[in-house]
């Protein structure tokens, strides 16, 4: 059995096709590279119908082992991200159904627990209150995505967070192309409005702190 490094699940070495070859035809250690390559997206997708850190994780675990156990029939006309997501959103749907909460998908659910939707850049080296102030900024939208509908938070991590194409989006979610785009503007907009009812504008260009003692301070001393 070839030992697998961990490069491999980094870059483009071992090409996905192949990847699923091999396991077919019997390294079965190789799947794991493809678990570790979409653990993120799957998360993200899952994350959108369930928002309880340990069911996610429990139907991500459910998508993986059947999406092992169909590997055969997966046809290679799409990417096998795509055909994992469409088992993964089903899975979320059947366990929604099962608690009776299927009909709840438009409701707004809670901001996240633990997990991140965003991962911030560590393109550059930040100061502490550069750090605090991204982290913020990214808690401040991954809120807002969140109180979206399933419909709508769905579509927009999939296009704008995990940069899939409108027709891949549309293939995943089996709706249309058009119906898409809708989602997709309409997601949008929701956003706008909600991060605008969440900033308090009345603490913008605020003069506090040690600024305002420190200009009280010069004033009083010329006075």
């Amino acid at each position: 059995m070839e030992v697998i490094r961990t490069k491999d699940y980094n870059d483009n070495e071992l090409k996905e096709a192949d990847i699923i070859r091999r396991i077919l035809e019997g390294e079965k250690d190789l799947y794991e590279i493809l678990v570790r390559r979409n653990n993120q997206k799957l998360f993200r997708v899952i994350r959108s119908y369930l928002k309880d850190k340990a069911e996610v994780e429990d139907i991500m675990q459910n998508t993986y082992v059947k999406a092992f156990q169909k590997l055969y029939q997966f046809k290679m006309a799409s990417s096998f991200s795509t055909w994992l997501i469409r088992i993964g959103i089903n899975e979320s749907l059947e366990r929604l159904k099962e608690k009776g909460r299927i009909h709840h998908l438009g409701q707004q659910s809670d901001s996240l627990k633990n997990k991140t939707i965003f991962k911030i850049s560590a393109s550059k080296q930040l100061n502490p209150q550069e750090k605090m102030i991204q982290v913020e900024s990214k808690q401040l939208l991954e809120n807002a995505i969140d109180s979206l509908s399933t419909k709508y938070k769905t579509v927009y991590i999939l296009k704008e967070v995990e940069e899939m194409s409108l027709k891949e989006v549309a293939e995943v979610l089996n709706i249309s192309l058009a119906n898409v785009k809708i989602r997709l503007h309409r997601s949008k907009n929701m956003l706008k409005e909600k991060l605008y009812e969440r900033i308090d504008n009345k603490s913008v260009f605020e003069f506090g702190f040690s600024r305002c003692d420190r200009i009280t301070k010069n004033v009083m001393k010329l006075i």
